[in-house]
């Protein structure tokens, strides 16, 4: 009897759990659909606000920054001060301050709303996948719940794309309102189906607040330098990077000697956390520095519009499609190690593919480029949550996702930055169409080899799986002899 009640309660809960992940789908696509709206609508931001270039390249810098710089801290204070709490509190957050951008009638109110914006979403999205980590028991379960978690997430940003370049179209503040209008209606279904878990247990030596302000500033100041070193001198983003590997090493020293420390240094022992790590960081870098340059040599070298642009993309949002059905059965059957490799390997091909792109090319010379890359993506965004966060304690589980986003954000804003500065350096002064396809062809070059050692790193963790099962079995044989 007792065993049939256990079942029950936790049939119950696995019921319950289904219900409040549409909700944390819903915030999710929220901040996809955010991203990608608003950079669409940048042009019609700058002609409206007469913002000039640098300005307006701060409306995305400063989302980027406040997103990377407070994801760890964001990711440990939904384990220390409650998952539940930190998710509806920064919705909150989140929609006020994207109102505030649609009201801005000045570029540095514009500014100020993005970098608030950024931050919420810092605190909002590691509770929500940790909510999704902790609800759901781990296994196929867990597996594809962040699989279309995951695929929710690449379809907001995909057709965030189109509805940016509509929504543009009327008025580029119909670009932040419409966030707020969705978002309104999260937090309500939130706070009637995100069940309240109780207090945390509170740490007897009270909060890190040292590791807290070190780590963040260290965060702040190396995706600053990042995002600003293709605009800004050699000897500046050297500084930067330098000020930030200071306060990371303060941050180590106060980790190690703190009785209640934010982030267990113990925790990067896991080689298949340190392995998912990388692969965001790469395959964000990738994806987000191929879009980039997709953009400008559609409608700057094209001259397509936004709508055309968002049209264009589209074909990546196949991932919202594969993610929660295909991947799946993919993962179950061969694991997610293979699947993640399968995935980073379609990837380089895909952008190998658009490397010889030319002046005249048709939209059909570039499709299979864009299938192929949501065909990629869906194979290892979800798979690599999954490796991020297996394995991880419950209380850590915040901490593990606050890690991947990071890795996430820091990983786009690298790609961003590495594929302009080779773009720009390609191109030179000459300001022709031909030199301009040329600096677009060799800033291609880097999402190919970010995918290539994506695959790497990944066939390393693939290896040392097959070395420790010839291990297991060799005892077990040996054992046998005994």
């Amino acid at each position: 009897m007792i065993s049939n009640n256990s079942s029950a309660l936790r049939n119950a809960d696995v019921k319950i759990s289904w219900g409040l992940l549409l909700v944390l789908c819903g915030a999710i696509f929220l901040e996809g659909i955010d991203v990608s709206m608003m950079g669409v609508a940048l042009p019609s931001i700058r002609d409206e606000l007469n913002m000039t270039t640098g300005e307006l390249s701060w409306v995305a810098s400063a989302y980027v920054l406040g997103y990377g710089g407070f994801m760890l801290l964001g990711g440990r204070a939904a384990d220390l001060l409650g998952r539940r709490r930190m998710f509806l509190g920064w919705l909150l957050v989140f929609l006020l301050f994207s109102g505030l951008g649609g009201m801005a009638t000045e570029g540095w109110i514009l500014i100020l709303s993005r970098f608030v914006t950024g931050v919420a979403a810092a605190f909002m999205t590691p509770a929500g996948l940790s909510i999704i980590t902790t609800s759901f028991p781990e296994g196929p379960s867990r597996n594809k719940a962040l699989l279309v978690y995951a695929g929710t997430a690449a379809a907001g940003f995909s057709l965030g794309l189109v509805v940016g370049g509509l929504l543009t179209a009327v008025d580029w503040r119909w670009v932040f309102f419409a966030p707020v209008a969705l978002a309104l209606i999260i937090l309500l279904a939130g706070i009637r189906l995100i069940p309240y878990s109780g207090r945390p247990e509170r740490s007897s030596h009270g909060f890190d607040l040292a590791g807290a302000v070190s780590v963040t500033g260290a965060m702040l100041l190396l995706v600053s330098a990042v995002i600003n070193a293709p605009e800004t001198k050699w000897v500046w983003t050297i500084g930067t990077a330098a000020a930030s590997l200071v306060l990371m090493i303060a941050f180590i020293a106060i980790e190690r000697r703190s009785a209640s420390p934010l982030m267990r240094l113990g925790i990067l022992r896991s080689g298949a956390l340190v392995r998912a790590n990388l692969g965001a960081l790469l395959l964000a870098g990738s994806f987000f520095g191929f879009q980039f340059i997709a953009v400008l040599y559609l409608q700057e070298l094209r001259g397509w519009s936004a709508l055309e642009t968002g049209l264009a993309l589209l074909a990546i949002g196949i991932d919202a499609v594969l993610a929660p059905t295909v991947t799946p059965r993919l993962v179950n059957r061969f694991g997610y190690t293979r699947v993640i490799f399968g995935g980073f390997s379609i990837a380089a091909v895909s952008y190998a593919l658009f490397l010889p792109v030319d002046l005249d090319w048709t939209y059909a010379a570039m499709f299979p480029t864009m299938i192929l890359t949501g065909i990629a993506f869906a194979l290892t965004y979800g798979p690599l949550t999954i490796a991020a966060t297996d394995g991880i304690a419950e209380e850590e589980q915040g901490l593990a996702s606050g890690i991947l986003s990071t890795s996430i954000q820091f990983g786009a804003a690298l790609g961003l930055a590495v594929v302009t500065a080779v773009s720009v350096i390609s191109t030179g002064t000459d300001g022709s169409p031909q030199a301009m396809l040329d600096g677009f062809r060799s800033a291609l070059i880097v999402p190919v080899a970010g995918t290539v050692l994506g695959a790497t790193i990944t066939a390393t963790g693939f290896r040392k799986r097959v070395e420790r099962r010839r291990g297991e079995r060799l005892d077990r044989t040996g054992a046998t002899f005994e």
